[in-house]
């Protein structure tokens, strides 16, 4: 194994050559004995050598092993034990370096979980305000409705309820981003059936489909499915059949099919509506970002006061996804609408 090292074999060479040319010119200056002689301390000062350069190499395969440990999370790993010349210093100043590594680890990590816990208390902070606004907006509603003579006021406090709606679901969608950049949302690892994934994801939505007048097609292949987390799956996947209801006219379709295959478990969104536009298609899952141009409503549908969307909800599906390992992909079909594709590979094929 030494010798396989360049380093070890050339000097190794030279001194074999070195060696060899010494005894030769002492057999001819002074015969065999002295030939003998230089070529015995030769050897030795050869041997000398190997064995101080193994020596010095099993001690970096030491300190080598050590440094792949610390890559690989260990935390009790030291180089102390590094005792030789230079090879000491290096090890003492990794040692340094591995020390310094950890205190920056364990301030990294507390600023996560010091940000996570202030995400926490501001959306609790929101939330409550939120929760009593919306208590005295609906108390409003129905004492104009009993009264039945103001029904402009009426419909704009259904609208403040809809803004309230939306203003609260913001704040947790915003809250749940934040803690996944941070690094602090627990996924779990167990597996998950494709037809309930679908199943759980549209619930929420069955209401909002009826009322849209759009249709919900399911096509899940029997047993497809992958390790993952079922609720947070479902919410990101909640948030894509949101999205394709958002710009589906009336009378359209939204279709859901997964199936699994030797690679991955791959799960297909469609919907009837107009496509996304071309140039939209690099952005769809920037935060904040809504194309000009994806929109089935009829026009004015999507104002200031009754928003369509305020671009957060792909951006947190992809983030859910990419952080269980999936990918999701967007694009157009051939025939009109658009479609998300989720893939979760196998970690083993």
């Amino acid at each position: 194994m030494l010798l396989r090292n360049r380093e070890v074999r050339r000097p190794l060479v030279a001194s074999l050559v070195m060696g060899a040319a010494g005894a030769l010119l002492a057999w001819r200056l002074a015969g065999s004995g002295a030939a003998a002689c230089v070529a015995g301390t030769a050897a030795a000062l050869l041997l000398i050598w190997l064995s101080a350069t193994r020596a010095r190499h099993r001690a970096l395969a030491r300190m080598a092993a050590q440094v792949d440990d610390i890559l690989h999370g260990a935390r009790d790993v030291s180089f102390e034990r590094m005792r030789e010349g230079e090879i000491a210093i290096l090890a003492s100043e990794l040692d340094k370096m591995c020390n310094r590594l950890a205190l920056a680890n364990e301030d990294l990590e507390h600023e996560k979980n010091a940000l996570a816990d202030a995400l926490a208390d501001i959306s609790h902070q929101l939330k409550t305000p939120l929760t009593s606004l919306a208590l005295m907006t609906s108390l409003a509603r129905r004492e104009l409705v009993a009264d039945g003579a103001h029904a402009e006021q009426v419909e704009r406090l259904r609208t403040m309820e809809r803004l309230e709606d939306r203003v609260e679901w913001l704040v947790s969608s915003l809250l749940k981003l934040a803690r996944i950049d941070a690094g602090v949302v627990s996924f779990a690892r167990a597996h998950v059936d494709g037809a309930e994934l679908v199943a759980r994801a549209a619930e929420p939505l069955a209401v909002a489909f009826d009322l849209a007048d759009v249709r919900l097609a399911v096509d899940a292949a029997p047993g497809a499915g992958f390790e993952g987390d079922l609720s947070w799956t479902a919410e990101a996947l909640e948030n894509v059949l949101k999205n394709c209801l958002e710009h589906t006219p009336a009378g359209g379709e939204v279709r859901v099919s997964c199936a699994e295959d030797a690679l991955a478990f791959r799960l297909r969104v469609e919907d009837t509506g107009p496509g996304i536009a071309p140039e939209d298609l690099p952005h769809v899952f920037e935060r904040f970002y809504r194309g000009g141009e994806r929109d089935a409503r009829p026009a004015g549908a999507g104002s200031e006061v009754d928003p369509t969307g305020v671009g957060i909800g792909l951006a947190l599906a992809k983030s859910l996804v990419t952080a269980q390992g999936g990918t999701i992909r967007a694009g157009n079909i051939p025939t009109g609408g658009a479609c998300f594709d989720v893939v979760f590979f196998k970690a083993v094929v």
